[in-house]
């Protein structure tokens, strides 16, 4: 709980027909957007997207084009950076290399003339867990230790609104998943309304109670990391936060709980509840960890959709699972993800295999089904290894 000088709970913010136009390209095309006050809220995106362009105009870095902010129910739109209660955590931590750690985090208290700035910073820092380091200089702390002294700059300045711009890309993985969780613990004592921007889908999972997935200066979708990742809504969001098998084809019959779709001559199911359009050509999908591997045919089920016969062109190990890429004639390449219960891989590359997975794991999407790749069912396994990769590659250099 928090406690003290930080038992301030932050302010909303609402963005209103946001649009920013640069010479030459729009960066947000229209953005309507309310963040309640207290909420960890993530801004998820690719390079290019809007998210940072979105996080500067909330401080007052850049001016919409069109569009109102407001913080606390109050219009800020028009006001300069230093007038708005926001504060804001970068990458690159910007901290004073000739202050100490308590210099550094008293610097802002003390320019404003508050009273027992000293204090204050120590109670900042006590809160980070730094306070024992106070008298050492930036260059004597870990990367870690420097993104929370930054952290505990920016709080110590009572913010309604805590902007974090990228804070975690600098360090390691493992120093990085560590950060997350103690930031996340950091927002829920301090009951501040943090603005997260990241283009790395686990750090805004981890953290975030609310997620908002951008493209092309636009949200895609909102709302809480687990429903956005087991439905997510669009192709982009399906293959942008984690990874997903995505099949094309036309609903070929439909009952009170599930549609059927036809793709090239194959059933799969899906729920009504979690397929956004029930007729026409439409796309479905399924993650690749709920996918099941077999060496002979499943048994048939109504419960049940089954792939195959496909055979295993890629094989990848990386600790937890195992990734199997598995061509399936007239289907095309299927991921799956399969936990590492035993040692080595239950099937190596060119072996004959199924795939299964429960309906109930499926999700049909509301994009109108753009052409994908197809693989043709006489092509030879080496082959079709070669344009699986062209594929991916192509893919990436689109994106």
């Amino acid at each position: 709980m928090a406690s003290g000088a930080f038992a301030e709970s932050g302010a909303d913010l609402e963005l209103v027909g946001i649009q920013k136009r640069f010479p030459g390209f729009t960066a947000i095309e229209h953005l309507d957007l309310t963040i309640p006050a207290g909420s960890f809220f993530a801004l998820l995106g690719p390079s290019g997207c809007g998210k940072t362009t979105t996080l500067r105009l909330v401080a007052g870095l850049e001016d919409p084009t069109e569009g109102k902010i407001l913080i606390g129910g109050k219009d800020v739109t028009n006001l300069k950076p230093y007038q708005r209660q926001v504060n804001t955590v970068f990458q690159s931590y910007a901290l004073f290399p000739h202050m100490t750690v308590l210099e550094n985090v008293a610097f802002g208290l003390r320019r404003r003339r508050i009273d027992d700035a000293v204090g204050k910073a120590h109670e900042a820092l006590r809160l980070v867990e730094l306070d024992h380091l106070s008298a050492r200089k930036p260059q004597q702390l870990s990367g870690g230790q420097q993104q929370r002294v930054a952290l505990a700059r920016a709080i110590v300045n009572r913010p309604a609104l805590l902007l974090l711009d990228e804070p975690l890309g600098a360090l390691d993985l493992k120093l990085r998943r560590q950060m997350q969780l103690e930031l996340k613990s950091i927002q829920e004592e301090v009951g501040l309304t943090f603005v997260h921007v990241t283009h790395d889908q686990e750090e805004a999972m981890t953290m975030a109670d609310t997620v908002a997935v951008m493209n092309k200066g636009e949200i895609e979708q909102l709302g809480a990391p687990e429903e956005l990742y087991e439905l997510p809504r669009t192709a982009f969001v399906a293959n942008f936060l984690g990874q997903s098998n995505l099949f094309t084809g036309h609903v070929s019959g439909s009952t009170s709980s599930s549609i059927s779709v036809d793709v090239e001559g194959t059933k799969i199911t899906v729920p009504t509840k979690r397929a956004q359009r029930h007729k026409g050509e439409v796309t479905v999908g399924v993650r690749p960890e709920k996918l099941h591997l077999h060496k002979d045919a499943p048994k048939k089920s109504p419960d049940i959709n089954t792939l195959g016969p496909g055979r295993i062109i890629d094989v990848s190990f990386s600790g937890v699972s195992t990734q199997y890429m598995i061509a399936i004639p007239g289907i095309g390449t299927v991921s799956v993800f399969q936990q590492n219960m035993t040692f080595g891989p239950l099937a190596g590359e060119g072996a004959e295999v199924w795939v299964s997975w429960n309906v109930d794991h499926g999700f049909g999407l509301e994009d109108e089904p753009s052409p994908t790749p197809r693989f043709p069912a006489d092509t030879d396994t080496a082959t079709i290894a070669v344009q699986k990769k062209r594929a991916l590659m192509s893919e990436l250099e689109e994106a």
